[in-house]
């Protein structure tokens, strides 16, 4: 299994959103690098929910239940199918983020404009103990 963190901005699809659509496909990324991190998601992979711009946090965990396929928004582009894990009962803040040492290599951290990142194992971990998610 791999992790990832995708990013969306709570105005525009938020966590509860999720929650509420229980399947959806991540849709309308428009960049070649998230691209390329969409298409070799595999089914299984966890992913780390934030929220952007309103919020700046980690606040829950949802898994890929379909791997990458042409987005119905531009067939040029990769979405993928989530489903709502959990949420993280302590929602993790970008600024935990930033000044903790063990994250200080996190794509969150180095590639911030990048909405579909990499995560680590132990960047998983770490952040999951953080926000009391028991993976």
């Amino acid at each position: 299994m791999a992790y990832w963190l995708i990013k969306s901005e709570p105005d525009a699809f938020s966590w509860d959103q999720q929650v509420e659509h229980g399947v959806e496909p991540w849709t309308g990324v428009r960049s070649h690098q998230a691209k390329n991190n969409l298409a070799a998601m595999r089914k299984g992979d966890r992913c780390f929910f934030y929220h952007s711009n309103i919020g700046k946090e980690i606040v829950g965990v949802v898994e890929v239940v379909r791997e990458g396929y042409p987005d119905p928004t531009d067939e040029k582009w990769v979405c993928v199918d989530m489903k709502a894990v959990g949420p993280l009962p302590k929602p993790v803040t970008l600024v935990t983020v930033k000044a903790d040492p063990a994250l200080a290599e996190m794509a969150l951290v180095r590639l911030s404009r990048l909405s579909v990142g990499p995560v680590t194992a132990a960047e998983w971990a770490h952040v999951c103990k953080l926000g009391g998610f028991k993976r």
